[in-house]
């Protein structure tokens, strides 16, 4: 991997023997383009970093074109009013909705309780069809987001699986790295999930060696991805390489996008839409730009 790879690129891989897989990644200027939207503090800028990382990593896991992976988080009578991310082929974008006030009166570092009250994680799997749409729902509970989202492979999917996340700001710019392994009998696929041993003996090997990455190793930006991979398991496991994919802040809106939505609305919601100039405004949270639409232009 050159060193222009080693920021903003998933990495895909396989060890064999043991039936698992996995994908390792690092965001840099990537990440600190969906961070740049909003002025966030640094408790939330933290926070919606780890939600990025872990989309990408699960987005990842999508094969087919075309797909998405939304992370969603909604909370009852917490500081986070919603916090969401996707990725879509590589193109990942993110946005946290809280309240400034009790942020300001919670400790420095305040956990996932105060954050997200009585919360919950929605994973949407959207593929093609005939699939279509996938979704589970855990509790927001543990330390951290990665903790849930670990929970919700382990309830929802039955599938043993283990996630590191490090975000790294000491060096005046962001660099967030993770880690995900999925033990997977019978291949890259699995089996039935009804059938998964839990605590299968070739999953307790690989969940001791993921276990020992370091902070520091997951957001190295001088530290390939397959030198990682190479120090945790190829020691006693073949490492297959499967394929890389570089990511990029990917908000999908544009006028285009946003008229093709108002003309789905009937002609008197679009009328209501307009204001005392004639025109629709809309603001887009993903990016934090605003998108004027002259009410002339649109067909009624």
């Amino acid at each position: 991997m050159t060193d222009s790879a080693a920021t903003d690129n998933i990495l895909s891989f396989a060890i064999p023997a043991k039936n698992c897989r996995g994908r390792v990644v690092r965001l840099g200027p990537a990440l600190d383009d969906i961070l740049a939207a909003h002025a966030y503090p640094p408790v939330i800028r933290h926070l919606l970093a780890e939600a990025v990382c872990l989309t990408a990593m699960m987005g990842a896991l999508l094969k087919d074109e075309g797909s998405q992976l939304t992370l969603q988080a909604q909370t009852e009578a917490g500081i986070i009013n919603l916090l969401a991310c996707d990725y879509k082929e590589g193109a990942l974008r993110g946005y946290v909705d809280f309240d400034r006030e009790r942020l300001a009166a919670q400790p420095v570092e305040p956990s996932l309780m105060p954050l997200f009250g009585k919360g919950y994680l929605a994973i949407t799997f959207d593929l093609p069809e005939p699939r279509g749409r996938n979704q589970g729902i855990v509790p927001l509970e543990g330390g951290s987001l990665a903790e849930a989202v670990q929970a919700y492979f382990f309830q929802s999917e039955q599938i043993p699986t283990l996630i590191r996340v490090a975000i790294d700001e000491s060096q005046g710019r962001i660099s967030a790295g993770g880690l995900l392994v999925q033990h997977l009998p019978e291949g890259e696929e699995g089996r039935e999930r009804l059938h998964v041993q839990l605590d299968h003996p070739e999953w307790e090997h690989v969940e001791v060696m993921g276990s020992s990455i370091t902070a520091s190793e997951l957001t190295d930006t001088a530290l390939p991805l397959e030198e990682i991979l190479w120090r945790l398991f190829s020691e006693s496991d073949e490492v297959r390489l499967l394929s890389g994919k570089s990511c990029i802040k990917g908000c999908r809106c544009n006028e285009d996008h946003i008229r093709d939505v108002i003309a789905r609305f009937p002609k008197e919601d679009k009328n209501d839409m307009v204001d005392d100039e004639g025109n629709i405004a809309i603001d887009c949270a993903f990016c934090s730009k605003t998108f004027v639409i002259t009410g002339a232009s649109l067909n009624n």
